[in-house]
């Protein structure tokens, strides 16, 4: 018989697995920057030259030196002599002296003695002078040269997941590739003779493959790229060639199914044999999810994960999804979080980290919370307690439970 279960908690069996890994171990590659949404740098991004790299203003209006504007208001307007046009991408052929202006647009180059620019909205044109209403103070309405970011500087670091606004921010610097992380590979394999392929119709007594299709939707949303290698009954031998096979053409792997601790079991056994140091944890303490196995196998991490699709994914969200990050070299970030008001008693075994997942209803009458946090109650291998979740609440194995009408934190899916 298998030994009992040794609990860690969480985080400190997070640990236990991130001190045998490297980090990252993942080699970079280039990609378009049309391509690199949501892809991470592989390395740190340098300013090749500061950004804007020439003045220019941010309205409609006239380029003037501000103190040709002092004291200027709808009483005692301020007299300019108007001496051409900006023209948009090109740079002006004149300079302004005093008691000059030049009509400019929004993105137009100021023209060398220009230090500001009145909005046409405080203008008037008289004749070949224009009448300005309102003064306007040195760098008024311009955006300097570098005041985005200088040359040089640091724009985006190693390991920061590019969003739009960074994928713009490239652009407008000239950058039309970038090294990015390259997607770990990670490996599904799916245990049990219960077990068979989504398409097919289950007899009584057999359950579709649910886990190896969420936890794939769970690494690639995070990052990386799922092989799903097929669904092995309880025989040792084949899940064991499955097993070493994945793990050669992958950079991580994950069982589900086979993690607790029973005669037919075998994830940990077949761990063991694809490379020291193995098993690292055999059990967590939390609910749901308990017999979760972490292993690192030759420096990749092994996963087994239970077989109820409720525990595998919620510990999919625990271990698998910051491993991938860890491969990827990715920048820690907060996690994304609201404060919702519990609306029923919630019970809680002491020690114990539990997970519930809830649905979030709007609430206009709290003042500190915007939301209700309502629990879904249901088994662990109920899929459809968590499709119906914003997300999960997590009950710290300090409390013995948390009552109707406290402020909870809720992480979103």
């Amino acid at each position: 018989m298998p030994e009992f279960l040794t609990l860690l908690p969480p985080d400190q069996a997070r640990d236990e697995l991130f001190s045998h890994l490297a980090t990252p171990i993942i080699d970079s590659e280039s990609v378009g920057i049309v391509h690199a949404l949501n892809r991470f740098t592989a390395s740190d991004i340098f300013a090749p030259h500061p950004l804007p790299d020439f003045p220019r203003t941010t309205v409609d209006g006239y380029a003037v030196r501000a103190r040709d504007t002092f004291g200027a208001s709808d009483t005692l307007p301020a007299y300019l002599n108007l001496i051409g046009e900006v023209p948009m991408g090109d740079t002006p052929a004149f300079e302004l002296g005093a008691g000059q202006c030049a009509l400019i647009h929004t993105g137009g180059m100021l023209p060398n003695g220009a230090d500001a620019v009145v909005m046409v909205e405080y203008t008037q044109m008289v004749g070949a002078e224009i009448e300005i209403f309102k003064s306007v103070a040195d760098g008024e309405n311009v955006i300097r040269i570098g005041e985005d970011v200088a040359q040089n500087q640091l724009v985006i670091p190693k390991g920061t997941q590019l969003r739009p606004a960074e994928i713009g921010g490239l652009m407008a610097l000239g950058f039309t590739s970038i090294n990015v992380a390259r997607k770990p590979r990670v490996g599904l394999i799916s245990t049990g003779d219960e077990v068979i392929d989504p398409s097919q119709t289950p007899r009584p007594g057999q359950v579709r493959d649910i886990n190896s299709y969420t936890l794939a939707a769970l690494v690639e949303k995070t990052g990386g790229v799922a092989t799903r290698y097929g669904i092995f009954g309880d025989q040792f031998q084949a899940l064991q060639a499955a097993a070493a096979q994945a793990l050669s053409e992958c950079d991580m792997l994950i069982i589900t199914a086979g993690s607790s601790a029973s005669t037919r079991d075998m994830t940990a056994e077949v761990i063991r044999t694809l490379g020291e140091p193995g098993v690292l944890v055999h059990g967590i303490n939390t609910k749901p999810g308990k017999p979760t196995i972490l292993g690192v196998c030759s420096g990749k991490a092994v996963i087994g994960l239970p077989g109820n699709p409720v525990s595998a994914l919620v510990n999919g969200y625990l271990f698998v999804a910051p491993v991938v990050e860890k491969l990827l070299g990715a920048l820690p970030k907060p996690k994304s979080s609201v404060q919702a008001v519990l609306t029923v008693n919630l019970p809680s075994q002491a020690g114990r980290e539990d997970w519930w997942a809830v649905k979030l209803i709007q609430n206009q009458k709290s003042k500190i919370a915007n939301y209700d946090a309502v629990p879904i109650f249901g088994k662990s291998n109920l899929i459809f307690t968590l499709a119906a979740a914003d997300g999960m609440l997590k009950i710290h194995p300090d409390a013995t439970g948390l009552s109707a009408g406290e402020i909870v934190e809720v992480f979103l899916m």
